[in-house]
């Protein structure tokens, strides 16, 4: 298979390649939208370490050392939330935004696909040295329980290991 050319455009990075569009319907990459193929930044970024992406802006390919760095100006927390997606995919997990919900990704179980399935779970990611306080979890717990998910707070370590925890609602 070829290299899907994607391109940035402030924001969205997104392909009308017939790849890309292969792509989508294998593994859920991305997402149809005006007959192109829009990418989250996560997904630019895992594809093109994968070797799957070629990404320009301005009609200059963007190096993959520089990807990272560029994608910051977008989203401050890339460099936690990125890991994240690429353990959660290597695993063998849908991963796709969940901005509506207020958290960085849902989760798909194995084998399942958005708009198939629903998402199993939501996700946080955050840095260990995050404090996180009673009312944040709270309301993290709480949209995860609104939206029949389970709650998965993903903590990074210093030398990048990703640490999970489920959280559920019990009734005693």
């Amino acid at each position: 298979m070829e290299k899907i050319q994607a391109h940035i455009v402030g924001e969205i990075v997104s392909s009308n390649s017939s790849e890309a569009h292969t792509l989508y319907k294998k593994s859920v990459f991305g997402e149809p939208r005006s007959g192109k193929v829009q990418y989250t930044i996560s997904e630019a970024i895992y594809l093109v370490e994968k070797g799957k992406m070629e990404l320009t802006s301005r009609n200059k390919k963007i190096p993959k050392k520089e990807l990272i760095n560029k994608f910051k100006r977008i989203d401050k927390r890339i460099q936690i939330k990125y890991p994240v997606f690429k353990d959660l995919r290597e695993r063998g997990y849908i991963v796709k935004t969940a901005l509506k919900f207020g958290a960085d990704f849902r989760v798909y179980p194995k084998g399942k696909k958005p708009g198939k399935s629903h998402a199993q779970w939501i996700v946080f990611a955050d840095h260990e040295s995050k404090i996180l306080k009673w009312n944040e979890f709270s309301a993290k717990n709480r949209v995860a329980h609104s939206t029949k998910k389970k709650l998965l707070l993903a903590i990074v370590d210093e030398e990048g290991d990703i640490t999970y925890y489920e959280v559920g609602w019990v009734r005693p």
